[in-house]
């Protein structure tokens, strides 16, 4: 895979077509469409007698037609098996003399046809293409140009046909004749210098485009009318110049992989080139002249006198011949290893202390300042603390009552002396007027002193200045402090405060309390007073970094995420650069070196913020000590000596370089390379700036601005790009932390090339890199180009991992290593960007194998990436089944494709609470543009590996949905209604809300532990809650239209439509819908009017104690326990014997009023007496109080006696036999049971139904747990189609809650007929990631007089409750619309111990991977529930779990 041979190729065809690939068509909805502009040939075209690197148009080709040209040709290389096809055809062909005739035909469509003729004419004569084109309207045009190599645009000839329009002055376009049912053309090229034309057929009456297979028709002219004596008698070239000719061409174009036939026509291309130049008339002893660098010498002593360049390129050329035998391969290949071997477990996380960290103890400077913004309507318009030795001087303007004033303060205790002046403009020293001057001032001609006022503050001592101005035209404040006759400046620089107006967003949340909540705060304002230090050059930036990093350290994560934030906003331009100091390249090269250092010492260390420091250096340079940086300022010096470059923008740049050199540099040479290669078209120039964020205003706020733009001449062009390009070396060693080719060569080693560049260097090769890691780099080099993107993704890959075990073993030059890796992932998302269109038409194997490949790069980059890598797991295992033509492997993927999708959502929701809080105070704390503030977290995440996946995961989506015949919509709650479209985030943010007309929400978010608000008739959301959560089973009892829809553009289509009245109808499996009009909804059916309104007022009975703290399963009554409780045991000795039945006990109504009135208790009593009379007012953070209250209770003595006689006696284990600690753990779990009847749903759901929630009563369920293989909910009814022939149920791994509370992703779901109960159908399966599993435990269930009130079966108002007593997170939610998780406002069951959570691996998981076993399981479930529904003789809702083969029903209730 080499970049030439020097090979000689076969002789030619003289008369070729050929085509140039083009973009891909957009085709938009609308109809109607605009006539697009075709392609314009961008390139030169090879000389004469080269094979162009375009792909050869052959005869008969199909000709594909397209309803629009596309707006964009790219030059590139046909595929080798292509190329074989064609070079076959062309050694086939007869050569042809001057005056033959080449004829293409080509299909257009499947009854016409293109036929093309050329007549070769003789020098100097017109040539002529004649076209046919059969069976065609009479509308076509033929849309042309011409090519000639002195020309990078289409060439738009003076000698046109008739009737021949100019179109945007890129293009001609010429009508066919009508002749029958044919049309023909006929154009004639009179200018030699053109070589050949290219062109689209567009029929205007059908707005209908012709190309060659995607691609334009290019033909190519004879070349006997431009070459002089023809082929034949030309000069002949010596072949030692051909491949110097070569080389440098291949130089030229990147240094590409080709293939060897692209490599032939490479060379013959080099042959033309120079053959072109001797036609012209240019002596071949200039020719070799200008190709080594040598005085011109007679041609016969021109081998024998070969200069040190001559034997350079030659050796050069010799070794890249070699390197193209030994790279040859097409793909690597790669180890087969295990993927877990790539398993990090490093959470980072945020401790409580670090969080609420005490805050420094604040100086006088501080309690200065917060003494001027506490004054009513302050604003402060800038602030700046400058270090004075190891003091420091405040300096302050506020704007209050429409007064300016400048106030400065100092820690210092010397006496001190103010030197000041005032400022219309940057550097004026301006006396200030006699009546703004402080008393005791003196003036003088240009300035006025002030002596400093001690003051004191809270005890401390400072000294103050305070200056009222009377006119706003100043602009800024100079000033210089004097002690004596000492005078003290600003880092050899004055001191000066700016006027600007810069309101910031910390001076409006001041008094808030808000300000930096979820920061490092004090690191970050540390960095914000010394921003200003930092502004003055990168040496100072990255020295400042350099001394942040132990305290971004010991602030832990958020420290660390403030450090990366700066560093992220520096990087993105945000921040000043450079800002009246000269700075000398080497010594920005040795600050940034210090400071990678550092961060290279806190990777080896501190695993845990590995993934935040690869941030912070992909947005650093690598530096360098000794000459590293210094090179940078010399080797600019080498390039305008080699080129005879001295003035102009070269200068100006020049300038630049030595003063201040920075990333833009690599932005600017590349601009300037980009630029020649164009052959000096400066527009690429500018768009190849503007593309990277350089415009004219940037280039001219340089302190060294540049002005010019670049002009050179074309004899300037080789030497230029040989120098610019090892001057990038240079430039990227510095600069650039992803750059791969300098990454690479700091890794493997290099020595000096090029006269006068990178001289004496020497970079030694890492050590302990595996032995065929090299040649895996050279791969990755050899292919970084090619437009098929999979052996390269292969090969980084291969390549990463290789690299891991150095990464993680701190090895030697670490740092060098972690560069390379940043290199190698951003490499791969680029090549990943590239590939999406070879992925357009690809078979679904070839998709999911891209999607295995962007997971297992995402892995590699991501500290705690378990639950990516069994993703990675299940869609390897996806393929395989597709390999097994297994007719599930569709719906298996689609649960790997939702997996991936909430492994990517919950990597955003991670990224952004660690990073926006920080981005938001410290980017108000230096003014950063809001805009890029509001973007923060965003643009992090699109440029990682996540958004690549997610943008393949949405390509493939429909793809799967398709297959496994799974439609656009799932209907979970399936129901007729009209209503108004409303938009919402969250559904959770409007739950307690009510609307006062019918109302459709579009929900961005849906958990599956929300309310449907009052009012609402309808839910619509792209997220996926369980059939069976408590927002399906809420939204079926209420009946209320609940969907999910999987198609972004009808949801966004949808969304647009807000404020609208539209009418919903659904089947089992679809939604149709449609906009009516008000008086439509007035008259649409009553069922709407009984959707979403609130249940009508029910009454319950309040429950008293009846003199037992605990009762066995043979005393549950009505009076004593709910209906769980007394369905459990009416259960025992009724099922199927194989149906096991959990034991349990109870803890009866009217327990906790009992405990409540004890004596023991009385301050609790009072207590929560108290906060009952707040929420009467509607005070209500009183819940949160009220539930923390009640887990202060003490047990009687009575309660514990019974309760373990109870349990014992049934044969549970009694938890205070471990030891009191245990005891203690089950008194807790009881209370919050207990307490949860004052959590947020269950009181606002009484209040909805108009209940008094005082008349709630609460038994508890004891029940020992089963530590289960998988939990299980059966609607023995299907819920979604109404179905009661079959039933329908979901499964999870672990335990139940992950399934009945609000876990992200879906259970396993399947139906079966209750006439064929061994033939269960599976509907989806799981991408839950996690699983929850406990030990042998006991748990205690809320089990309330309210759970089974009409409209509350199978969603009581109860459910699981955990971290309610957060008091502080809580009462802040609750402001805030009580906006909560379900997770911490619900309760339905705690268990006496923790569940662990585990990271699941359906892989191994027998019930995905063993289909006689999953049949087994399901039908055993199936079956159950069918004998309970038997048993009570009407639809059941159960839940149950299976171990160890075993079904167990823990509660059944009816099915509502």
């Amino acid at each position: 895979m080499g970049g030439f041979s020097a090979a000689s190729a076969a002789e030619r065809c003289a008369v070729g077509i050929h085509t140039s690939p083009s973009s891909p068509v957009s085709h938009p909805r609308s109809r109607r469409q605009q006539q697009p502009a075709p392609p314009v040939r961008r390139r030169r075209l090879a000389a004469p007698l080269a094979v162009s690197r375009r792909s050869l148009l052959v005869p008969h080709a199909v000709a594909a037609s397209t309803d629009r040209a596309s707006p964009e040709v790219r030059t590139l290389p046909p595929p080798p098996s292509a190329r074989k096809r064609l070079d076959g055809l062309l050694t086939s062909l007869p050569f042809l003399s001057c005056r033959a005739q080449a004829v293409g035909r080509f299909n257009l469509e499947s009854n016409s046809e293109l036929q093309v003729t050329v007549n070769a004419a003789p020098q100097g004569a017109i040539a002529e293409i004649n076209f046919e084109a059969t069976n065609t309207s009479g509308s076509l045009v033929l849309h042309w140009g011409a090519l000639r190599p002195d020309r990078g645009e289409w060439l738009l000839p003076s000698r046109r046909p008739d009737g021949t329009t100019t179109f945007k002055n890129q293009a001609l376009r010429t009508p066919f004749v009508k002749s029958g049912d044919n049309s023909t053309l006929r154009v004639e090229i009179d200018d030699p210098a053109v070589q050949a034309i290219e062109f689209l057929l567009f029929d205007e009456a059908r707005n209908k485009w012709f190309k060659n297979n995607g691609q334009n028709f290019l033909i190519q002219l004879p070349t006997s009318r431009n070459q002089g004596q023809g082929a034949s008698g030309a000069t002949a070239v010596p072949e030692d110049l051909v491949q110097i000719q070569s080389y440098l061409r291949w130089e030229r174009n990147g240094k590409q992989s080709y293939t060897s036939d692209q490599e032939k026509v490479e060379y013959e291309a080099a042959r033309a080139e120079l053959t072109e130049e001797l036609n012209r008339g240019v002596p071949l002893e200039k020719l070799r002249a200008r190709l080594t660098e040598t005085p011109e010498s007679s041609e016969r002593d021109a081998p024998a006198s070969k200069t040190t360049a001559t034997k350079e390129l030659e050796k050069r050329a010799s070794k890249q011949e070699k390197k193209k035998k030994k790279y040859s391969v097409e793909r690597i290949q790669r180890k087969n290893r295990d993927i877990t071997q790539l398993l990090n477990k490093h959470k980072p996380g945020v401790t409580k202390e670090q969080v609420q960290a005490a805050p420094k103890q604040p100086t006088v400077l501080d309690l200065f300042t917060k003494s001027l913004q506490e004054g009513d309507d302050c604003d402060v318009l800038s602030r700046k603390l400058f270090k004075i030795g190891d003091k420091e001087i405040l300096a302050i303007a506020t704007k209050a009552l429409g007064k300016t004033r400048v106030h400065l303060a100092t820690n210092d205790a010397e006496p001190l002396i103010l030197h000041w002046a005032l400022a219309k403009k940057a550097g004026e020293w301006e006396a200030p007027p006699s009546s703004i001057a402080p008393s005791g001032s003196t003036l003088l001609d240009k300035a006025c002193e002030t002596s400093f006022v001690e003051s004191e503050l809270d005890g401390l001592q400072y000294q103050v200045v305070e200056i009222e101005l009377d006119d706003d035209g100043y602009k800024g404040m100079p000033f210089v402090l004097r002690h004596g006759e000492t005078w003290i400046k600003n880092n050899d620089s004055d001191f000066y405060l700016d006027f600007k107006t810069k309101v910031t967003k910390k001076a409006k949340v001041i008094d808030t309390g808000d300000a930096g909540k979820g920061t490092a705060k004090a690191f970050l304002e540390r960095i914000a007073d010394l921003e200003e230090d930092a502004q003055r050059s990168f040496m100072h930036r990255f020295n400042i970094a350099a001394d942040l990093v132990d305290q971004a350290r010991d602030a832990g994560l958020l420290g660390i995420v403030g450090l990366f934030v700066w560093i992220r906003f520096m990087s993105t331009r945000q921040l000043i650069w450079n800002k009246n100091y000269n700075v000398k390249p080497r010594e920005i090269s040795k600050a940034q070196d210090r400071f990678t250092d550092d961060l290279e010492n806190m990777y080896k260390s501190y695993p845990q913020y590995r993934e935040i420091l690869r941030m912070i250096l992909s947005a650093v340079g690598r530096g360098g000590e000794g000459d590293v940086g210094q090179r940078i300022r010399d080797e600019i010096l080498v390039i305008q000596r080699n080129n005879d470059c001295k003035g102009g923008m070269m200068e100006e740049w020049h300038q630049k370089l030595h003063n201040n050199t920075s990333p833009d540099d690599v932005v600017i040479c590349q601009a300037i390379i980009d630029y020649i290669k164009s052959d000096f078209d400066i527009s690429v120039y500018w768009d190849t700036l503007n593309k990277n964020g350089i415009n004219k205003e940037r280039l001219l706020s340089y302190d060294r601005a540049i002005h010019s733009e670049p002009k050179f001449r074309s004899d300037q062009k080789e030497g230029l790009l040989r120098d610019l390009g090892n001057y990038m070396r240079s430039l990227k060693a510095v600069h650039s932390g992803a750059d791969l080719e300098s990454a690479i060569a700091t890794c493997m080693g290099y020595k000096s090339e090029g006269e006068g560049f990178m001289v004496g260097v020497q970079i030694n090769p890492v050590k302990g890199l595996s032995s065929g890691f090299p040649e895996l780099l050279q791969f990755v080099l050899d292919h970084v180009e090619d437009k098929s993107a999979e052996p390269l993704l292969e090969g980084l890959l291969e390549a990463r991992v290789e690299l891991r075990p150095l990464l993680i073993e701190s090895s030697e030059r670490l740092k060098d290593l972690i560069f390379l890796d940043i290199a190698l992932d951003s490499t791969f998302r680029t090549a990943v960007e590239r590939s999406y269109e070879e992925l357009n038409d690809a078979a679904p194997e070839k998709i999911m194998y891209f999607i295995g490949l962007v997971l297992e790069n995402l892995a590699l980059s991501t500290d705690d990436n378990e639950d990516i890598l069994y993703c990675l797991k299940g869609w390897n295992q996806a393929m395989e089944m597709v390999k097994q033509k297994d007719d599930q492997w569709a719906l298996y993927a689609k649960a790997c494709l939702d997996r991936t999708r909430l492994a990517l959502a919950s990597k955003g929701e991670q990224y952004y609470n660690m990073m926006q809080p920080s981005a938001e105070y410290l980017g108000s704390l230096l003014n950063v543009d809001e805009w890029a503030v509001d973007i923060f977290t965003e643009e992090i995440i699109r440029g990682g590996s996540a958004a690549t996946l997610s943008a393949l995961l949405n390509r493939f989506d429909p793809v799967l949905r398709n297959v496994a015949h799974l439609g656009s919509w799932q209907v979970i709650s399936p129901v007729e209604v009209t209503g108004y479209v409303v938009v919402v985030d969250k559904l959770l943010s409007v739950q307690n809300k009510s609307y006062d007309k019918p109302t459709i929400l579009m929900a961005k978010s849906v958990k599956g532990e929300e309310e449907i608000p009052d009012g609402v008739v309808g839910v619509i959301t792209p997220d996926m809650p369980d059939v069976l959560s408590h927002v399906s089973v809420r939204a079926r009892n209420c009946k209320v239209l609940f969907a999910t829809c999987f198609d972004p553009n009808t949801l966004s289509e949808l969304q647009g439509h807000e404020g609208k009245v539209f009418s919903f109808k659904t089947t089992s499996a679809d939604v149709t819908y449609r906009e009516i009009t008000e008086s439509e909804l007035m008259q649409s059916s009553s069922a709407n009017a009984q959707a979403g309104e609130a249940i009508a007022s029910l009454s319950l009975v309040k429950k008293k104690f009846l003199g037992k703290y605990a009762i066995s399963a043979e005393d549950f009554t009505e009076e004593m326990v709910g209906a769980k409780s007394r369905n459990i045991a009416y259960l025992k000795g009724k099922v199927p014997s194989w149906v096991g039945i959990p034991t349990s006990v109870a803890i009866p109504f009217g327990t906790f009023e009992k405990v409540l009135s004890d004596d023991t208790n009385k301050e609790v009593a009072q207590n929560i007496q108290m906060l009952k009379g707040r929420l009467a007012q509607d005070d209500f953070s009183a819940l949160g109080e009220m539930r923390k209250t009640v887990l202060d209770l003490t047990a009687p003595t009575q309660l514990v006696t019974e309760l373990k006689e109870k349990m014992l006696s049934s044969g549970m284990p009694w938890p205070g036999d471990e030891s009191d600690q245990r005891w203690e753990q089950a008194w807790m779990a009881i209370k919050k049971v207990w307490a949860s009847k004052w959590n947020e749903r269950a009181y606002f759901s009484t209040r909805k139904v108009k209940l008094d929630h005082d008349y709630l009563s609460m038994s508890v369920l004891v029940q020992e747990i089963v530590n289960a293989d998988y939990a299980f909910v059966i609607h023995t009814t299907n819920p979604s189609s109404g179905d009661s022939s079959e039933i329908y149920a979901e499964v999870v791994k672990g335990l139940g809650e992950t399934l009945v509370g609000a876990y992200p992703g879906r259970a396993m779901s399947f139906v079966c007929k209750k006439d064929d109960l061994d033939s269960p159908k599976v509907l989806g399966y799981p991408s839950k990631p996690i699983g929850l599993f406990i030990k042998r435990s006991i748990i205690f269930r809320s089990d309330s007089n309210g759970e089974d009130l009409e409209g509350y079966a199978g969603a009581g108002l109860y459910d699981r409750l955990v971290n309610f007593f957060h008091e502080t997170r809580f009462t802040h939610m609750l402001k805030n619309s009580f906006s909560i998780t379900a997770k911490e406002c619900a309760c339905f069951s705690v268990p006496m111990d923790e569940e662990d959570q585990v990271v699941l691996d359906y892989t191994t998981d027998a019930l995905i991977t063993d289909s006689g076993f999953r049949s087994s399981i399901l039908s055993s479930i199936a079956r159950a529930g069918h004998a309970i529904e038997e048993l009570y003789g009407s639809p059941q809702d159960v839940e149950g779990v299976v171990k160890d083969g075993k079904i167990y029903v823990v509660q059944t209730r009816p099915q509502m």
